[in-house]
C-alpha cells in the first residue's frame, strides 16, 4: 500500500484542522444592503440583535420544555432559542441509548403500570428543584399525565434516573411541581376514577369515583422519590388540575384549582349533551387549599388507609382534621400561581374574562373564624370567595396561567382565545399591557417566574398552533414557542422557535449560572445510578467470560477502536456486553451499534454501559461507532459471530489483505518520529504554563498522557516484530503508534487553544 501525501498533511487531515481557503470573493454587504435584500426593518435588526448569540456564545437562560406526546423534554437557550438536547423520558430515545442499554431499560421498566410495559408518556409539567423557594439547580422532575407517572432527571447529566407510578390515580394532570424546599413533589388528578385502577359503573360516579393528590417523598441526597414514604388525600371526584405550593406566609399550604365541579358525565353517544356543556353549566368551580404540612402529620400519625399498599388520607378523615377547605373560582380554570410573595394566590378562568387574585391572609382569617359559607357534599368547608378576594382584573378572552416579573407586583397572564399576552398589576388591579402572539396561547413562562426571586428580561409564549408562521410541512405543523422582551414598560416579540416535538405544554427557565452540569463522568459510572459500575474495566484488563449459555464481554472503547473487536458466540447464548469509555476528553463520546439486534449505546466519557443480546439465531453481526469520533471513525468496527448450532469456535486470523515491506515500515516510522515533534512542541507550550490552574486542561493532560503510554506499547510492539524482518506487523503496529500520538495530538492542541483563550500565564 502506497500513500500520496505525507505524515505531515496526513496528521493535519487527522485533527481536522485544513485551513480555510476562500473559494471566491464574498460580497461585501454594508448593513443596510442586507436590511434592503431582504426586506428588514430597524425594529427586526433590534430584535435579532437582542437573540443572537455569536459563534461560541452561551445563552443567559436554560429553558426545560415539555415534550407532550413524544414522551420526551427539550432543553433550549435563552435568548438564543437554540435547542440544545432532547432528554428521553418515558419514551426510547436511541440518539443518547436511552430504553436501548439495561441500565436505562431499568428506568423504563420502574414505569410499568399493572404488569404492562409503557414506551409512550404525555409529559405536562416540568419543575426544577428548590431551595427556600428558588431554583437551585440539581434535579428536575416532569409528569406523565397518560398513565400516570413522575420521572427524576438529574441535571448534574440531564439523564432519567428514576420513573414512579402512582398506584390510586388512574391519569393525571396537575405534576410535577414541588414544594419549596423540594421535600415533596406533588401530583394532581385528573379525571375522577375508582382509586386503585377499580372498576365502577358510572352511575355510581358520586359515591365511587374520586380525584386527589400524591405528594411523593423526595430524598434529596440520594436523587430519589420515596414511594415508601409517601401519602395521598382523596379529594371529591371534582377534575383536579394544577397545584402550586405557597411561599413565604403561605409556606405549608398549597393551592390546586379544579374544572366540572358539577360533577356531569356525558354521554354525546346516548344523546346526553357532552361533556363540555355540563362541566361548564356553573358560573365557578373550586379551589382547593390544602394544609400539606398538618397533612403531613396526620399522615405520619398513622391516620390513613392503604390502596395497593400505598397510604391514602381519606374524605372523611380531610373533613375531621381540616386539611381541605374550597374556594368558589372563576370556571374552567387553568393554573392556581402563588406570588414571589406568598401573599396573594392568582387565577384564571378560561371561560372567564377575569385574573382573580386571592388574598392568602384573607382566607386564613375565615379558616381560624370557621367561618364557612358551607359545606360540599363530600363534607369539606367552603369558604366565601368574596371575603377570600384580594381583587379581580379583566384581562381579556380565555385567561389561562400566570408568571411574574422581577418587577414587584407585576404579572403576566396568557389569554388563549384572544391569543394575547396580558401584562398586569396584580397589587393595584389594572391592566398595562398586552402583546399579540401567534397562536392560541396556552402556558407562558417567565424567567424562573414560579420561584420567589423572580428573574425577569424575557417571556417564553407557548402557543397552540403556528398556522401560517413557518415553511409549511404537511398537516402536521410544529408547535411555537416566541420570545418577548419584558425589560420595558411594552412587550416587544423577538423570536419564533418553531418545535417539532409533540405538544409542548410547559416549560421553566433557571439562569445558566446556577447550572453546574459534568462533562465527563468519573471512570467507570453507571450514569443511571451515579455509582460505580461493578462492570467497568481499566485498559488492559479487558477479557471475555464464557459459561454454559452465556457469553459476557468486559470491554473499552476509544478513538478508534473497540477492545475486544471480534467476539464469538454459539446460537442460544445470551451475550451481554459491557463497555466503558476510557476517553477522558470533553465531549468524545462513542457509540455501539450491533446489526439486527436493535442495540445502540451512547458512551458518554467515563461512562459503563451495557446491552443483552439474545443469539436466537446463527450469523455475522457487525458492530460499529455510531458517533463520528475520530478521522478514523468509520475503521471503529468489529465482529459478533454467532456460530450456528454444531459448528467449532475457530481463532484464526484473516489475510490483512495488503503487503508491507520495509519501505513501507521506514516511512511509516519516520512520521511517527516527526509527529512526536510536533506533540513536543505542545507539549512544552503547556508544561511552559500554570495549566495545573484550570482542570478541564489537567484532565486531557491526563488522557493524552494515557493516548502517549499506549503509544509507548504500540512503538515496543513494531520494532520488535521490525528486528524478526515482520514487516508486516511491524508496519500495522508502527500504524498503531500513529494513530495513538495523533489522538494525543489532538488532545494537547485542544488544551493549547483552551490555555490561550483563557489566559494561562507563562511560569518565570
Amino acid at each position: 500500500m502506497r500513500r500520496s501525501f505525507t505524515k505531515g498533511s496526513a496528521l493535519i487531515i487527522a485533527l481536522g484542522l485544513g485551513l480555510g481557503v476562500a473559494g471566491g470573493a464574498l460580497a461585501d454587504e454594508s448593513l443596510q444592503d442586507v436590511m434592503k435584500r431582504r426586506n428588514l426593518s430597524d425594529q427586526d435588526m433590534l430584535a435579532a440583535a437582542k437573540t443572537f448569540t455569536p459563534t461560541g456564545g452561551r445563552d443567559e437562560f436554560i429553558a426545560f420544555s415539555s415534550g407532550g406526546q413524544s414522551g420526551q423534554m427539550m432543553v433550549y437557550g435563552i435568548p438564543s432559542m437554540r435547542i440544545l438536547k432532547f432528554i428521553g423520558v418515558f419514551t426510547p430515545e436511541p440518539w443518547q441509548g436511552y430504553g436501548f442499554d439495561d441500565e436505562s431499560k431499568k428506568v423504563l421498566k420502574e414505569g410499568a403500570l399493572n404488569g404492562e410495559d409503557f414506551t409512550y408518556g404525555d409529559t405536562h409539567h416540568p419543575n426544577i428543584s428548590k431551595t427556600n423557594g428558588d431554583y437551585d439547580g440539581e434535579w428536575l422532575f416532569i409528569n406523565d399525565k397518560a398513565h400516570p407517572r413522575i420521572a427524576v432527571i438529574s441535571l448534574k447529566d440531564f439523564e432519567t434516573r428514576q420513573i414512579v407510578t402512582n398506584p390510586v390515580f388512574q391519569n393525571e394532570h396537575g405534576g410535577a411541581f414541588v414544594t419549596n424546599n423540594t421535600e415533596y413533589v406533588m401530583e394532581a388528578a385528573q379525571l375522577p376514577a375508582p382509586l386503585g385502577h377499580k372498576y365502577a359503573p358510572l352511575d355510581k360516579f358520586n359515591d365511587e369515583y374520586r380525584g386527589g393528590i400524591t405528594y411523593w417523598k423526595f430524598n434529596r441526597e440520594k436523587g430519589k422519590i420515596e414511594p415508601e414514604n409517601s401519602f395521598s388525600l382523596e379529594l371529591p371526584p371534582y377534575s383536579q388540575d394544577l397545584v402550586s405550593a405557597g411561599k413565604g406566609p403561605s409556606e405549608g399550604w398549597a393551592f390546586l384549582n379544579s374544572f366540572c365541579a358539577e360533577r356531569y358525565v356525558g354521554g354525546i353517544e346516548s344523546g346526553r349533551p357532552p361533556f363540555e356543556a355540563g362541566c361548564s353549566a356553573n358560573d365557578s368551580d373550586f379551589l382547593h387549599v390544602i394544609d400539606w404540612k398538618k397533612a403531613e402529620a396526620v399522615y405520619k400519625a398513622g391516620k390513613f388507609t392503604k390502596i395497593n399498599g400505598h397510604a391514602v388520607i381519606t374524605l372523611k378523615t380531610i373533613a375531621d382534621e381540616g386539611l381541605v377547605y374550597l374556594i368558589p373560582e372563576a370556571k374552567s380554570p387553568h393554573g392556581s400561581d402563588v406570588t414571589p410573595d406568598g401573599k396573594f394566590i392568582v387565577v384564571g378562568g378560561k371561560l372567564d374574562t377575569h385574573a382573580t387574585v386571592f388574598d392568602f391572609q384573607k382566607i386564613q382569617d375565615q379558616i381560624k373564624a370557621k367561618k364557612f359559607a358551607g359545606k360540599d357534599p363530600y363534607g369539606l368547608p367552603i369558604l366565601n370567595m368574596q371575603d377570600s378576594l384580594h381583587t379581580q382584573v379583566a384581562l381579556g378572552l380565555g385567561p389561562l396561567h400566570t408568571q411574574f416579573d422581577s418587577k414587584p407586583c407585576i404579572a403576566y397572564t396568557s389569554l388563549y382565545v384572544d391569543s394575547q399576552v396580558a401584562k398586569w398589576d396584580y397589587c393595584e388591579g389594572k391592566v398595562l399591557d398586552k402583546i399579540s402572539i401567534h397562536y392560541n396561547i396556552g402556558h407562558l413562562m417567565t424567567m424562573e417566574g414560579d420561584t420567589v426571586h423572580p428573574k425577569g428580561h424575557y417571556l417564553v409564549a407557548l402557543n397552540k398552533l403556528a398556522i401560517d408562521r413557518f415553511n409549511p410541512v404537511g398537516p402536521l405543523h410544529p408547535q411555537n414557542h416566541q420570545l418577548i422582551d419584558i425589560s420595558g414598560d411594552k412587550m416587544k416579540l423577538l423570536y419564533d422557535m418553531p418545535v417539532p416535538l409533540g405538544e409542548p405544554h410547559w416549560a421553566v427557565a433557571i439562569a445558566a449560572s446556577t447550572l453546574h452540569p459534568t462533562v465527563r463522568y468519573k471512570y467507570g459510572t453507571d450514569s443511571r445510578t451515579e455509582e460505580a459500575s461493578p462492570y467497568a474495566v481499566r485498559p488492559g484488563s479487558e477479557h471475555i467470560d464464557r459459561t454454559p449459555g452465556k457469553v459476557e464481554v468486559f470491554g473499552t472503547v476509544i478513538r478508534s477502536h473497540f477492545t475486544p473487536e471480534i467476539v464469538e458466540a454459539q446460537e442460544g447464548d445470551k451475550i451481554i456486553f459491557h463497555w466503558t469509555n476510557t476517553e477522558r476528553a470533553e465531549d468524545e463520546t462513542h457509540g455501539f451499534a450491533v446489526s439486527d439486534t436493535n442495540v445502540n449505546l451512547s458512551l458518554e466519557p467515563g461512562k459503563t454501559a451495557s446491552a443483552t443480546i439474545d443469539a436466537a439465531k446463527g450469523g455475522v453481526y457487525p458492530y460499529y461507532c455510531t458517533e463520528f469520533c475520530s478521522a478514523l471513525h468509520l475503521e471503529m468496527e468489529g465482529y459478533l459471530l454467532v456460530r450456528p448450532k454444531g459448528q467449532v469456535m475457530t481463532t484464526k486470523a484473516a489475510s490483512t489483505g495488503a503487503t508491507y515491506t520495509k519501505a513501507d515500515y521506514d516511512k511509516q516510522y519516520q512520521g511517527c518520529l516527526d509527529t512526536q515533534v510536533v506533540i513536543d512542541g505542545v507539549v512544552g507550550y503547556i508544561t511552559s504554563t500554570n495549566y495545573t490552574d484550570f482542570q478541564p486542561v489537567v484532565d486531557l493532560v491526563t488522557d493524552a498522557t494515557d493516548q502517549l503510554n499506549f503509544a509507548k506499547d504500540a512503538r515496543t510492539k513494531a520494532e520488535g516484530y521490525a528486528t524478526k524482518n515482520d514487516w508486516q506487523n511491524a508496519m500495522l503496529w508502527a500504524n498503531q503508534w500513529w494513530q495513538y500520538q495523533v489522538k494525543a495530538a489532538d488532545i494537547g492542541l485542544r488544551a493549547k487553544t483552551y490555555l490561550e483563550q483563557h489566559g494561562a500565564k507563562k511560569i518565570k
